[in-house]
């Protein structure tokens, strides 16, 4: 195993990108987690605050009750713009990083099962796309926030 100072080298005396890139470890999964926190941030205000071109929360929660048959649109959209925009802001932050992240990996699975019908590509509305932000989610439900975080900065544990 090696720690995030070795300096491997590999054929010809040359660093071995291990060694080059390894110390740059914590910030890479920096910036995927604030990315994915990010990202989500403008999608829930959308939802919630109609901000981005959105609609807002009751247009969102009849579109949820009309088109994607939720009992209770209003809720169900309350809920996913909530999760989106205060976790994702949470999960950017890195503060309570996996419960963010969990919460984030639920609302996720539950939206790409709306978009299962329409198969697996994007493109065509399919479910690619949430659950690829869904395994990005759990991935720092399972690490926590890292070293460049507000949970190690305050020193939450959990």
């Amino acid at each position: 195993m090696t720690s995030a100072t070795d300096t491997t080298t590999g054929p010809f005396g040359l660093p071995t990108l291990e060694g080059l890139l390894g110390r740059f470890s914590d910030i890479g999964d920096t910036v995927a987690r604030v990315v994915t926190g990010a990202f989500l941030v403008p999608h829930g205000a959308q939802k919630l605050f109609g901000w981005f071109g959105g609609y807002g929360l009751d247009a969102t929660g009849q579109f949820f009750e009309a088109q994607l048959g939720f009992s209770n649109g209003y809720l169900a959209a309350l809920g996913a713009g909530s999760v989106e925009f205060f976790a994702g802001l949470a999960l950017a932050l890195g503060l309570f990083t996996r419960s963010a992240a969990i919460a984030i990996t639920v609302m996720l699975l539950v939206a790409s099962t709306v978009h299962f019908s329409a198969g697996f590509f994007w493109t065509g509305g399919g479910w690619e796309y949430p659950i690829l932000w869904a395994i990005l989610a759990a991935s720092f439900a399972v690490k926590g926030g890292g070293r460049y975080s507000l949970d190690r900065a305050l020193n939450i544990k959990y």
